[in-house]
């Protein structure tokens, strides 16, 4: 922000400087003037937007989904030790693992782990103004018993204005897929779906001043799906134990460009 405002003064300093020159210079060189002051507009704005595009990828869910894993599996291709709770934010900037062979600059991605207790999600509001893209990791293994509560989880964030008013893609990512009981990202997909249309009755029926959150999900009258919200929402597997996780940094690449 406080680079914006220094490259907008300083675009006003040179608006006033080249009026002032404009007053007292012929014909002539009041085209080149012009010419000079718009070409040099345009570099401005379009350094503003190449610096201003976010580099940040949050990771979130309930609490034992795998995020940390992840996180690490992301950064240096370790588990870190098995399961870890986080009760702090992980937090880092760096090339893919994946991608540390690659030749060439590589852009480095903000990676963000936030903890998945419910006392500490008010941190996600921290991070998610400067999201590229959001990935809500679910446990694909015990996936059933944990459904109404992820539901209601996913449910806030779709209904957050962070999310809405910027578009920001989300990516419903099933952990721990290589397991032989876990469920398909199909059916994780179908059932978050059919409990997010029970929440959307139940929270409709309670007076509005009780409701927090800042925006309506899906069509009225219609049976709820992703396609209806207003950012993109998509469905991938990953096992943070394994290292399987191409489907996450696809989804990670396609929103930081390297």
């Amino acid at each position: 922000m406080e680079q914006f405002e220094q490259w907008k003064e300083q675009i006003s300093q040179l608006w006033r400087v080249a009026l002032e020159h404009l007053r007292h210079a012929p014909p002539a060189q009041l085209y080149a003037a012009a010419a000079i002051v718009v070409f040099t507009t345009v570099i401005f704005l379009s350094r503003l937007l190449k610096r201003a595009k976010s580099n940040t990828i949050v990771l979130t869910g309930l609490s034992g989904s795998g995020k940390t894993i992840l996180f690490y599996q992301l950064r240096d291709g370790s588990t870190h030790q098995g399961t870890v709770t986080s009760m702090e934010p992980n937090e880092g900037t760096f090339v893919l693992h994946g991608e540390t062979t690659k030749k060439g600059n590589i852009k480095p991605v903000h990676i963000v782990d936030v903890p998945g207790h419910s006392r500490l999600r008010p941190k996600l509001d921290e991070y998610l103004p400067q999201a590229a893209g959001v990935v809500f990791v679910v446990d694909a293994l015990d996936f059933l018993p944990n459904c109404r509560a992820a539901s209601e989880y996913l449910y806030d964030l779709l209904t957050k204005g962070s999310i809405v008013k910027k578009k920001i893609p989300l990516l419903i990512l099933c952990n721990k897929a290589d397991k032989v009981t876990a469920h398909t990202k199909e059916f994780i997909r179908r059932q978050l779906e059919k409990e997010i249309d029970k929440l959307r009755t139940s929270r409709s029926a309670i007076s509005e001043a009780d409701v927090t959150n800042e925006f309506t999900l899906g069509v009225a009258g219609e049976p709820f799906s992703f396609t209806q919200s207003s950012n993109k929402v998509t469905t991938a597997e990953a096992s943070g134990l394994t290292g399987e996780i191409s489907q996450l940094e696809e989804f990670i690449r396609e929103y930081v460009k390297p």
